[in-house]
């Protein structure tokens, strides 16, 4: 499975040459991302500040196997960290679903704290991001996600 995501991406980002490429902080970006989930990454920029991301992949440390799908609502602070790169710190909070075909899933609610690396007149950015995860149903525990990812940032006409 993980296979076929991942060959449907790189088909999916191949067949974009009739897409304006722009800056990655607006619009949509799509990409992949390694970690706890591993999986599909999106982010869509609501500002300059604000932006909303997602992810859908597979768990493969704790509930190995089980699909993964997540929202957060993200702020970003461009100030705090000072580069000779554009790299944001970002944080915020959301929601994750986890399940299984033929077995319970669980629902939680995260925290975000990532930074994100924007590349010099490319539309890529690189993220790496820390979650703690607090299960709230079937039962209650602390998780956490971290993952490292990419996104290419397009606009279709």
């Amino acid at each position: 499975m993980k296979k076929i995501l991942t060959l449907s991406l790189v088909l999916f980002l191949l067949q974009t040459g009739s897409i304006n490429y722009f800056a990655q902080d607006t619009g949509f970006g799509a990409g992949l991302m390694l970690g706890e989930p591993t999986g599909l990454s999106g982010k869509y920029w609501l500002d300059k500040t604000n932006a909303i991301d997602f992810g859908l992949g597979f768990a493969i440390f704790e509930d190995a196997g089980r699909m993964t799908f997540h929202a957060d609502y993200l702020y970003h602070n461009w100030n705090l960290v000072e580069t000779n790169f554009v790299m944001p710190i970002y944080y915020g909070f959301g929601a994750r679903f986890r399940f299984r075909e033929g077995r319970s899933g669980s629902f939680g609610i995260r925290g975000v704290l990532g930074a994100t690396l924007f590349l010099k007149e490319e539309p890529v950015d690189i993220f790496f991001e820390i979650a703690p995860a607090f299960r709230l149903f079937p039962n209650t525990a602390l998780d956490f996600d971290i993952a490292l990812g990419g996104r290419y940032y397009f606009e279709i006409h």
